[in-house]
């Protein structure tokens, strides 16, 4: 029988419901607990490292077909005849397993698409091969990113296990200056909570109802670069829109959490992250004046249309600075073909950025962009340590959708209030 929240011996946290839901039985945290799983997904880029494993536990086929999505995002379209091979792999094994929520290069990143297609619901645990499978948190799942052998045993069993997270809960009040957004609320909090400050934690944040869905995906997605296990939103109308939210799913008062944060929105202002460090950060304002070479707007962190349409806002009528290149790769193509529709492309293509596949695009320096020694990056995406994008002896800023714009018309770091 599944536990309910009037059972419950003491007052729980989002992160401690859900769990107690998936196991069947109360979950506080530090508990081990083996939780049922609603979805289960891989990419191309650790695909095979997923079937290998289960084919080291002797399973042949995954439980339930419709509980395991697959994706050809990180290296869209391939790049090289060995990854040509192994996206090949991917589309034979969703074809032998029956598996029809299978999404093919071009179709874009996973996490977005997920939420997209809505395969992620509310209150339920969800796993995937990608460390920023805490984004799903943005509509109240329990997102977790995993390695190869827990996805195989996740898709093999339809089960996981692990160990309960104590709760950082982050308040949020106010509202967002002109040209600051929830890449900055993100950077903020790893500026002041450091890269580890969220170790093995789940992050609760309550949220203006005035923070979309897209900014909290971002900011869901951002909990991975403190060291969180899950990242999560307290249900609220935005939530609603989305889809239906168990009346359990709301923290209980008198929650008992390891550590608690505020953020008064309105004071925030343009940031970046100071190359190599994510926690690194500093004012636009204060970041002096450096060149950029590049400036790379997508990924999972911010290719969706708002983010387009957030810089679209700043270069519309302006042309891209003559000593810096553009690459804009939308999150999916459903956002390209909205942003093409209202005119958002014609605006960013008229500024002189160029067009990428939806996808990750050069997020991992594998391909469409890698950067070459000694060229500076501006990248929205969320991690900057030597050597992610292209040559170690890059380096990577980040920022917002918003000062990424800034950036290329100035070519240097800019806020939009500059431009």
């Amino acid at each position: 029988m599944i536990a309910t929240a009037s059972r419950h011996a003491a007052p729980q946290t989002m992160a401690e419901k859900i769990l107690t839901h998936a196991a069947g039985r109360t979950a506080m945290a530090g508990d081990l607990v083996v939780v049922d799983v609603a979805m289960a997904m891989t990419v191309d880029s650790i695909a095979q490292s997923v079937f290998r494993a289960m084919q080291a536990m002797g399973v042949e086929r995954v439980r339930d077909p419709e509980r395991v999505a697959l994706f050809v995002d990180h290296v869209a379209p391939a790049s090289t005849v060995q990854v040509a091979e192994a996206q090949a792999a991917l589309r034979r094994f969703a074809r032998e397993q029956g598996i029809t929520r299978f999404y093919d290069a071009g179709s874009g990143i996973c996490h977005q698409v997920m939420i997209e297609e809505h395969l992620v619901t509310p209150g339920t645990v969800v796993v995937g091969s990608d460390s920023h499978s805490t984004i799903y948190g943005c509509v109240g799942a329990f997102g977790n990113g995993m390695g190869s052998t827990d996805v195989a045993v996740a898709m093999a069993t339809g089960q996981t296990w692990l160990r309960v997270p104590a709760t950082l809960r982050v308040d949020a009040a106010g509202e967002l200056p002109p040209g600051v957004g929830a890449k900055d609320v993100a950077l903020q909090l790893a500026g002041r909570l450091g890269a580890a400050g969220a170790r093995y934690m789940a992050v609760e944040f309550s949220f203006p109802e005035t923070l979309d869905l897209p900014a909290r995906m971002t900011l869901c997605g951002m909990t991975t670069e403190i060291g969180a296990k899950a990242g999560l939103v307290v249900p609220d109308a935005v939530t609603a829109t989305y889809g239906s939210v168990p009346d359990w799913l709301y923290p209980d008062p008198g929650a008992v959490y390891a550590r608690r944060e505020r953020v008064d929105l309105g004071t925030l202002e343009p940031l970046v992250a100071e190359p190599g460090h994510v926690d690194r950060v500093t004012p636009v304002s204060a970041a002096g004046d450096v060149a950029v070479d590049v400036v790379f707007l997508g990924t999972c962190t911010n290719g969706r249309l708002a983010d387009l349409h957030a810089a679209a806002n700043v270069l519309r009528g302006r042309r891209v600075h003559a000593g810096t290149r553009m690459l804009v790769v939308p999150a999916s193509h459903e956002v390209l073909t909205a942003a093409a529709a209202d005119g958002t492309l014609s605006i960013l293509l008229a500024a002189g950025a160029t067009l990428g596949t939806p996808g990750c695009g050069p997020c991992m320096g594998r391909h469409m962009g890698a950067l070459a020694a000694g060229e500076v990056c501006l990248s929205a995406g969320n991690r900057n340590f030597a050597g992610r994008m292209g040559s170690p002896e890059a380096r990577i800023y980040l920022g917002s959708p918003e000062v990424a714009a800034a950036t290329a018309v100035a070519g240097r770091i800019a806020a939009p209030a500059e431009i």
